[in-house]
């Protein structure tokens, strides 16, 4: 299957969407590799956060920029990587093999609170066609999640 990728930059707090969702949701993703790294690799000390939602990240503040934590019992999450320059090997990714249709919310959090530094993602999205019942139940989902987040 064909596979998209995806990067940016991000700010401390900022969260940035990746289009994907289409009219009919029968193209379906899975995340194959997912790497950040620091905006000037060596040139300061920073513990980077960076995660991927299934849906968009709302509330005061919708991102911390200090004492983020990761929850890997919440269903929305999909990915989490962090990255702390004093420690080798300096990065742990973890992400899950959820099939999703819909756009994708990347966070990013300064752990360390030392000098703010803007962080670099790199995704890789491999294309799943979906037939009728895989769009439903991957569409329910995302609507459950909503839902659940909403309350």
């Amino acid at each position: 299957m064909p596979v998209k990728s995806f990067r940016g930059k991000l700010a401390d707090g900022e969260q940035q969407t990746i289009n994907l969702h289409t009219n009919n949701g029968s193209t379906g993703y899975i995340i194959k590799k997912f790497q950040i790294m620091m905006e000037q690799p060596g040139n300061t000390a920073q513990e980077s956060l960076v995660k991927i939602y299934k849906i968009e990240q709302t509330g005061s503040p919708a991102v911390p920029t200090l004492g983020a934590t990761v929850d890997f019992s919440d269903n929305t999450l999909l990915a989490a990587a962090y990255q702390d320059t004093n420690v080798h090997p300096s990065e742990v990714v973890i992400f899950d093999n959820e099939i999703f249709n819909q756009d994708i919310y990347v966070t990013y959090t300064d752990n360390g609170g030392g000098t703010l530094e803007d962080c670099n993602y790199y995704i890789e999205l491999e294309q799943i066609r979906l037939d009728l019942s895989e769009n439903t139940v991957a569409t329910l989902k995302d609507i459950r999640n909503i839902t659940q987040a909403n309350e």
